[in-house]
């Protein structure tokens, strides 16, 4: 089944909202995306349909255990990707936030994971070398 950038996003929206809130609710993904509300409901029937959420008009709306899936693996690849953004190249946060959502959706899990991997050997045999590399950056950037 084929799932957008797009559907991708209202899964880990809903997700975040399920794991802060404990609740999700029309309004607060409409905030959360800056969309309408409407906009929300008609992805919430289409998600409904493929079998990633649980959606009623009225009604609560919960993830599938594979919408639950999509949306864990897509937000842990937002994190590392924002953390590596931030920690290891050195790219200011707000930055690096905006890239890991773009990046999070095209990013296959081999890489995310090879990410992963560098970044922890960097940091745990290079820790001076990086430390030199980010604030020579920060320096360029003034």
């Amino acid at each position: 089944m084929e799932i957008s950038k797009r559907e991708e996003e209202y899964l880990e929206t809903m997700y975040m909202l399920h794991k802060n809130r404990g609740i999700i609710r029309v309004k607060d993904i409409a905030r959360m995306m800056k969309v309408k509300p409407p906009s929300v409901v008609d992805a919430l029937k289409k998600l409904n349909e493929k079998g990633l959420v649980h959606y009623e008009k009225y009604d609560r709306i919960l993830l599938t255990e594979k919408g639950r899936k999509i949306a864990e693996t897509t937000y842990s690849k937002h994190i590392l990707l924002t953390e590596f953004f931030i920690e290891i190249l050195g790219i200011p946060p707000e930055i690096a936030e905006q890239d890991a959502c773009q990046f999070e959706h095209y990013v296959h899990e081999i890489t995310a994971e090879r990410i992963k991997e560098f970044a922890r050997f960097i940091q745990e045999q290079c820790p001076y070398v990086l430390k030199q590399f980010i604030k020579e950056k920060l320096a360029e950037e003034k």
